[in-house]
């Protein structure tokens, strides 16, 4: 399960909680798994050069099986992905139609 704080969904932390709900949604299979490899990927502060090495971080709280197991077994949406981040690009560009 995911934690998204309480915010103004206006705001550019509130567009951004949406957008990480969003793309847990995206995920249909092994979703916390995933989410949590995006996330470590994401705020690391150096590059990922294994999973093993990407699983031992501060930011993904599974151990290194649950990695390969995501990436092994989980799905993801592609069309809702798609859509979710045409929604983003549109909102950053001032585009909110």
């Amino acid at each position: 399960m995911i934690s998204v704080p309480d915010v103004n969904p206006a705001s550019a932390l509130g567009r951004l909680a949406g957008f990480r709900a969003e793309f847990h949604r995206c995920l249909t299979a092994r979703s916390d798994a995933l989410f949590e490899l995006v996330d470590a990927m994401l705020c690391g502060d150096t590059p990922v050069r294994s999973l093993a090495e990407l699983s031992l971080g501060g930011h993904h709280r599974r151990g290194h099986g649950s990695a390969y197991a995501g990436l092994n077994r989980g799905r993801i949406d592609v069309d809702r992905l798609r859509t979710a981040l045409g929604s983003v690009s549109r909102i950053m560009s001032g585009d909110h139609g």
